[in-house]
Formats: C-alpha cells, sequence, structure tokens
C-alpha cells in the first residue's frame, strides 16, 4: 500500500460524512467567506476607527483578538487604547489605515460619531472587509439601504453594535409577547430620558483654538465646514447637531423600540406624525420630540411550540398598531 492509499484508508466513514456535510451546508446557507476562509481556531486581525469613548469599550470587549490597528482624531481621547495596544498602528485618518494595512486586517470596528458611520464602514466593506459598527448604523434611509445593498453584494459578515439585544432578556421577552400572554397588541408607548445634551440651539458665533491633540478637519469629515467651539460639538454635544447625530431618536430609539418591533414584527410605518417641543432651526434637534408611527395588520413567522420535521414554524396574525415615541 502506497502513501496516498494509507492516508485514504485513515480517512475514515465518519471523517468523511462529517466533511461532507459541513460543505454542504456552507454551500446551501451562504456561510460567509470569512468564516470558510478563517481557522475558526486563530485569531482575527481587528482594525478600529474610533478608539475613543464607545470605542474604547468596543476594542476592550475585542482583546482576546488581535487589535493591529486604531484610528482616532483625537490623541487625548484615545491615549488609554493607544498603551494598552502597543503594538497596533495609530492613524489619524481612516483612509489612510485602510490603504496601508488592507492586507493585514481581517475585520473593522466603526465607533466614530453618527456622521462618520455609512462612510467609514463603506470603505471598509468596498475592501471586503466584515464591519461591526454602532448604532444608530447610519444618519439617513439612504446611507442604510446603501450599506445593505454593499454588504449582500459583497457577501460580507456586518453587525450594528446595540447593546441587550443579544441578551437572553430580549429574546425571552419577544417569545412571551409573540406567544400571545398579554393578547393583541394595538398601542406601545415607548419614551427616553434623552436629550441629555443641548439641543434646539443656533450655532454659536465666533471660534476657539483647536487643541493640538484634535484634527478638527478629519472630524468634520463628510460634513459642511465650522468653526471649532470649545465643548459645543466635540466630545460629546455632537448628538444634538443635524449636521453630526441623529437626536435622542438616533441614540436610544435603537435600544428601546428595538422590542416591539422584533416582536411585533413592525416593518414599515405606513403614516409618521412628527410634534417637536421646540422651534426648527436647521441646526440642530428640537428640545424633544413626540413621534406617532401607524403600521399596518402583519403575519408573522414564529418558531412552532412543538416542532415535527415538517412542522417548524406558525404563524401569527397581528393586529394594526399604533407606536409613539417620546425624547
Amino acid at each position: 500500500m502506497n502513501h496516498s492509499q494509507r492516508k485514504l484508508s485513515s480517512f475514515n466513514r465518519r471523517d468523511f460524512i462529517k466533511t461532507t456535510s459541513l460543505a454542504v451546508g456552507a454551500a446551501a446557507f451562504g456561510v460567509p467567506t470569512l468564516l470558510r476562509a478563517q481557522n475558526l481556531n486563530s485569531k482575527l486581525n481587528i482594525a478600529a476607527i474610533g478608539a475613543g469613548g464607545k470605542g474604547s469599550s468596543d476594542i476592550d470587549c475585542c482583546s482576546s483578538e488581535n487589535i493591529v490597528a486604531l484610528c482616532d482624531v483625537d490623541l487625548e481621547r484615545c491615549a488609554d487604547q493607544v498603551q494598552k495596544n502597543p503594538n497596533a498602528k495609530f492613524y489619524r485618518n481612516y483612509r489612510q489605515l485602510l490603504d496601508e494595512m488592507d492586507k493585514s486586517i481581517d475585520a473593522v470596528m466603526v465607533s466614530t460619531p453618527d456622521h462618520f458611520h455609512a462612510i467609514a464602514a463603506s470603505a471598509a466593506m468596498a475592501l471586503n472587509k466584515p464591519v461591526y459598527c454602532q448604532k444608530p448604523l447610519t444618519q439617513t434611509v439612504y446611507e442604510a439601504r446603501y450599506l445593505r445593498d454593499l454588504a449582500d453584494r459583497k457577501k460580507l459578515v456586518t453587525q450594528m453594535g446595540n447593546q441587550g439585544s443579544a441578551a437572553d432578556g430580549l429574546r425571552r421577552a419577544v417569545e412571551c409577547v409573540q406567544s400571545g400572554i398579554i393578547g393583541q397588541v394595538s398601542q406601545v408607548h415607548v419614551w427616553t430620558n434623552r436629550p441629555v445634551w443641548p439641543q434646539g440651539m443656533d450655532r454659536p458665533a465666533g471660534s476657539d483654538p483647536i487643541p493640538a491633540s484634535l484634527d478638527w478637519d478629519t472630524w468634520i469629515g463628510p460634513a459642511a465646514m465650522r468653526p471649532y467651539k470649545k465643548g459645543v460639538y466635540n466630545p460629546w454635544n455632537w448628538r444634538g447637531w443635524l449636521d453630526f447625530g441623529t437626536g435622542a431618536l438616533g441614540d436610544m430609539a435603537c435600544h428601546t423600540v428595538n422590542l416591539p418591533f422584533r416582536a411585533l414584527n413592525l416593518g414599515y410605518p405606513t403614516e409618521i406624525e412628527a410634534y417637536p417641543f421646540s422651534p426648527m432651526n436647521g441646526e440642530s434637534y428640537p428640545l424633544g420630540s413626540r413621534i406617532r408611527f401607524e403600521f399596518p395588520e402583519r403575519k408573522t413567522s414564529i418558531a412552532a411550540a412543538h416542532k415535527t420535521f415538517f412542522h417548524r414554524h406558525d404563524t401569527l396574525a397581528q393586529s394594526p398598531v399604533t407606536l409613539w415615541w417620546y425624547g
């Protein structure tokens, strides 16, 4: 028996079934290229765009992987992560990072202010990099659809950061609602303590010296240039400005409206009416708002309580819903 024959004989029936089953499953269910190509026991080389603030905690959550590149426009805000990851290359501009590190990174995290999410995520995805992007995914519906189509075309693994969505509590609550424990739902009321940053104001006049640690031009990114004002935009109050943030709705609704959307399969509304609590000025979001969403009746496919080989899902008919948002 030659070497090749001995090798074939050692490849037993169990190995054959396991290998072919995995191959068929990967083809049938479209397992992403990243998972098929990587050794599942190896570590990923991750680049982080946005290393201060929320980006810092995102990086900490991936500390078991290889953090190979960090990018941030504010040296002071990201100093802690630079110290924690001395072997990671540091950049001030995400374009330079992607240009130079393209072949050395497996995935990219985007944890910047909202106005940068779509352009940073799409730039990484264009290079076939799986992306984890903080919420809200984008500022506009167009940007969200663009990223969706790009991920589908490139067959990429992507995820929007949304604390709580993967937790047992939220999934259990979805199951309780869909089981009919509280009956049909016709109204939903969701509120938040946000904004906890200034809103309803005009742009301030004048300018202040730009801190040496901050690359203000890169921070502005795709928005129209404006003078730097200390404490007005960076590092936190950008959420209240139309050019940079998405207000309380973009900051918190992806958390608090997540449960009813998933439990009730709300989909697209047929009517939306917004009531601002202060005049709109074209610069910042109003002091607060009340928004009414109308959703039509729907049919939802839910996991069957008693599954069989031929019966794995039930169809649940759900009534029209009025959802109120206060924030």
